[in-house]
């Protein structure tokens, strides 16, 4: 009588470890949050990925000093064991560009209403083209030299189709960008030597829906668009996990066939 019920016991236990196999040759996800926000804005997403099986980490940056934010993020790639999808949201993709060609484990880049600046850019010299956008006119700059978003500015314009509670508390806690910042010229991009996906916001009002379209242009990149403001990965969290997935299944095949083809 035992007997069947410890055949299905290791049927059962084989099936996990297949699928644990499996879930192991994923591709991992690295996260990375922008300006006036932190780790947890990608909560929806995160949440989406880990339910179909993906590594998924999300770190903090201080928002200091780009170098500063670039080594921790090469920190945190380190730590992955095998291909790694990053994707950055607004000034993370400042961060995640800058990575250049010398970025351990990357194997494709997600920009979500990032900035995919060049070499030799800068976010003030982008910024000063035209009138700010309404979601950065009026930023509060603190003696130490940070900016943070008024309460209106950041409720009604940088998460303006988030549920107010919910953008309340995201204000609470948002996390303010150096001003210096504006400054850093961006050396070596990392776009121009990985696959990147483009995720536009239509009605952002941080980052105009125009210049995203052409950061998406210039770096050859997959484009989707979506009717959200500058937060999709709240608004939209489906629309962004399946375009990081997507990136994700590209890069598998991209790995399937490499081997073919040597």
């Amino acid at each position: 009588m035992w007997r069947p019920m410890r055949r299905t016991a290791a049927k059962g236990a084989l099936r996990n470890q297949l699928e644990e196999f499996e879930m192991s040759k994923l591709p991992k996800i690295v996260l990375v949050h922008g300006a006036w926000a932190d780790g947890s804005s990608w909560s929806a997403v995160i949440e989406r990925l880990q339910r179909d099986g993906f590594n998924v980490t999300a770190p903090q940056f201080a928002l200091t000093k780009l170098s500063d934010d670039v080594a921790r993020l090469r920190e945190v790639l380190a730590r992955q064991n095998g291909p790694t999808i990053v994707a950055g949201h607004s000034y993370g993709g400042q961060i995640m560009t800058a990575l250049g060609k010398d970025a351990t484990n990357v194997a494709g880049l997600v920009y979500v209403a990032a900035f995919g600046l060049d070499q030799g850019e800068s976010l003030g010299a982008l910024l000063a083209q035209g009138p700010p956008s309404p979601a950065i006119a009026h930023l509060d700059i603190d003696k130490q030299g940070y900016a943070w978003l008024p309460e209106d500015d950041f409720v009604s314009h940088f998460a303006g189709d988030v549920d107010p509670v919910k953008a309340k508390v995201m204000f609470a806690a948002q996390q303010p960008l150096a001003v210096s910042t504006f400054g850093e010229l961006m050396g070596e991009v990392a776009w121009k030597s990985f696959p990147s996906w483009y995720l536009v916001a239509q009605s952002a009002e941080a980052i105009p829906a125009d210049a995203e379209r052409l950061f998406a242009k210039r770096m050859g990149a997959t484009v989707v668009e979506v009717n959200s403001n500058h937060l999709p990965m709240v608004s939209h969290p489906a629309e962004v996990a399946d375009l990081i997935e997507s990136a994700t299944e590209k890069i598998q095949q991209a790995d399937a066939v490499s081997p073919a083809s040597r």
